[in-house]
């Protein structure tokens, strides 16, 4: 018998197929028209944009001074060399996010990505192809291996390592598939259910349910700004109270949610200036005195705070300055306690 619904349906399946061993479909249902779309369409766009993943990011070469430069003695000339060096996939060991490592290979010689595994990095794609070099040859090389997410363009990352080094496109998502699909279920006598399907595959850097997860977490992160909304007081005006409320969360996030570039949060890191509060309490005079940030920084820092509106300078009330400088306050003791 049909009846007046007072809340959605909340989805009770869940299955987890394993195709295989970097490939799986996460499988969820029954869910309202409309509401599997809802949910599939940003987990999609985070799984391929927010999986932490590993990729080169500079190269240095001896004998070598661009990327469009060739080398005696290998088959390929850099370019094409740089090209096969993208597709092997890498995974730095403990916990470091950046890590340089050296690599010297003498001739006649086929090297694959299985050559270049050694105590610091692992290769996740052992068959991938490199170079060969001939038996007069001697091939010495520099490779810098960072973690990240995404894809960076090596226009940022020249601006971020010495000079003697080549910047490479870094491909850092170890996602290479993340599809979905809706599907009708029935649902007592109602066939307007939905079930969604997703089909998720990664390099091997990460297990496909791996990514997933990290998907999730992201969602739920980003969707915590609206965690003071719940705290409301009805009582209270709307417009004063989730303002407030909003405004706090921003402002209590570490200056990691900012996702500046690594000169720009490593210089705030040794400032000791950890949450996004503390960035927007500065004038830009302050902030132009920390030691070792340059230009490029400040106008970057600059750009950022203003696009999330609390632009260098911000002026707030004495009560608002107050309240976040002891919130701040007592993250730091939580934090140094914990």
């Amino acid at each position: 018998m049909k009846k007046i619904s007072t809340a959605a349906h909340m989805p009770t399946e869940i299955e987890v197929k394993h195709v295989s061993d970097n490939k799986v479909q996460v499988i969820a249902y029954p869910f309202e028209s409309g509401y599997a779309v809802t949910l599939a369409h940003p987990l999609r766009r985070l799984l391929l944009s927010s999986t932490v993943g590993f990729a080169p990011t500079a190269i240095k070469i001896d004998g070598v001074t661009h990327e469009f430069d060739s080398m005696r003695g290998m088959l390929e000339d850099v370019a094409l060399f740089i090209i096969n060096l993208k597709n092997i996939r890498f995974k730095i060991k403990g916990d470091a996010t950046k890590v340089v490592v050296n690599y010297s290979f003498n001739g006649p010689k086929e090297i694959s990505g299985s050559d270049l595994s050694n105590a610091e990095v692992e290769v996740v794609t052992p068959d991938a192809y490199l170079a060969t070099i001939n038996e007069d040859a001697e091939l010495n090389f520099s490779l810098v291996i960072e973690k990240g997410l995404g894809y960076v363009p090596s226009e940022v990352i020249r601006d971020l390592i010495e000079s003697d080094y080549i910047a490479l496109d870094a491909f850092f998502t170890p996602v290479k598939k993340a599809v979905y699909d809706i599907e009708n279920v029935l649902v007592e006598d109602n066939p307007n259910f939905e079930k969604v399907v997703f089909t998720i595959e990664t390099d091997g850097l990460i297990s496909p349910i791996e990514a997933f997860k990290n998907s999730l977490e992201a969602m739920y992160n980003q969707m915590s700004v609206f965690n003071g909304v719940l705290d409301i007081d009805v009582s209270t005006p709307v417009e004063e109270s989730s303002s407030n409320s909003v405004e706090l969360n921003k402002l209590l996030q570490s200056v990691e949610e900012l996702n500046l570039s690594a000169r720009s949060f490593n210089c705030l890191d040794r400032a000791e200036v950890g949450f996004v509060g503390e960035l927007a309490l500065m004038s830009e005079l302050e902030l132009k005195n920390l030691k070792n940030l340059g230009k490029k920084s400040l106008e970057e820092i600059k750009a950022t705070m203003e696009e999330i509106g609390f632009p260098v300078g911000f002026e707030f009330s004495e009560d608002t300055v107050d309240v976040l400088k002891k919130k701040i306050a007592d993250l730091k003791t939580a934090k140094s306690e914990g």
